[in-house]
């Protein structure tokens, strides 16, 4: 039997683009940049060459505003940028998000009372009221985008901000230096490596979801508590092992062909000079399919920094 899939771990440190299309329906805090902790922090890596650096650095894309996380180290080394990448840049464009929606998460013609035995429907009806939504509008979405919307209002409702999720607060930071912000994707390419799963494995997204809403909270905040001193062990545990054993399909999609483009974009970023900040939900960059393994593959060495 299959062990329930963590959502609120997937969308905290995977797909950034997941959180811009269901925050919409929630009114978060304004963004709050917490004091620096105590030293190690989260994790980093770098890649070097004659004239090249590469930065390699671990967000959640969900915090708490008051979260403790930026480092002296890791300030110089955004400091020290030329430029900065991204997994997307285009996530806080209202209306492509919204044109998004519409033509990957909704299916008017299929709700989901038809996807969903009368018992899952039920639970889906149950869930949809403690968040605050009306059952009408949720049951138009595809089985995915129910299950992203429902774990993130919990979640915010919970006190976790996008906004104060660590790629917010780099961008903003780097629109404001004026620094180049560069994504090795777009916010339609994400949404839709979740709407080409196939239907049972939305369902089973959703039921999970749906599941775990009473502990989401508890479960985030003891993923972040693990990031935020760099703890590579504790991570793997909380966000790839479990995946990867009982999820090979959703593994696969979300982190392993993704981790494999993006090493061959950054080796070949090397081949040229200056100085790169990589920000990436932390998965990507912890376990044996992470994006050094690839990057190893094409003979480059990140080395934890």
């Amino acid at each position: 039997m299959f062990k329930p899939l963590r959502t609120a771990k997937v969308l905290a440190v995977s797909a950034v683009a997941l959180l811009g299309i269901a925050c919409s329906s929630a009114t978060a805090a304004p963004p709050v940049v917490a004091a620096p902790p105590q030293a190690p922090g989260p994790a980093m890596w770098v890649i070097r060459d004659a004239d090249s650096t590469i930065y390699l650095f671990g967000t959640v894309h969900l915090l708490r505003p008051e979260t403790k996380w930026r480092t002296p180290k890791f300030e110089a080394a955004l400091a020290s940028a030329d430029e900065l990448w991204f997994e997307i840049t285009d996530g806080d464009d209202a209306a492509n998000m919204q044109s998004l929606v519409m033509s990957l998460g909704v299916d008017q013609a299929n709700p989901l009372s038809k996807k969903l035995t009368p018992e899952q429907f039920a639970r889906l009806k149950g869930a949809s009221e403690k968040v605050g939504l009306p059952i009408a509008g949720v049951e138009m979405m595809k089985p995915w985008l129910a299950a992203v919307t429902l774990s993130v209002l919990t979640m915010v409702k919970s006190g976790f901000d996008p906004n104060s999720g660590v790629d917010s607060i780099i961008k903003k930071g780097g629109e404001e230096a004026k620094k180049p912000l560069k994504a090795f994707e777009t916010s339609e390419q994400q949404l839709r490596f979740f709407d080409s799963l196939p239907v049972e494995m939305q369902v089973e997204f959703l039921m999970s979801s749906i599941d775990e809403l009473d502990e989401s909270a508890d479960m985030l905040d003891g993923l972040v508590k693990h990031w935020a001193v760099g703890d590579i062990a504790a991570l793997e545990t909380d966000l790839v092992s479990d995946m990867k054993g009982e999820y090979p399909d959703l593994y696969k999609v979300l982190l392993v062909d993704r981790n494999a483009a993006w090493a061959k974009v950054l080796a070949e970023r090397l081949k040229g000079s200056g100085v790169s900040f990589v920000s990436v939900g932390s998965a990507h960059l912890i376990g044996n399919d992470s994006v050094q393994t690839f990057l190893a593959k094409e003979g480059v060495k990140a080395e934890r920094y």
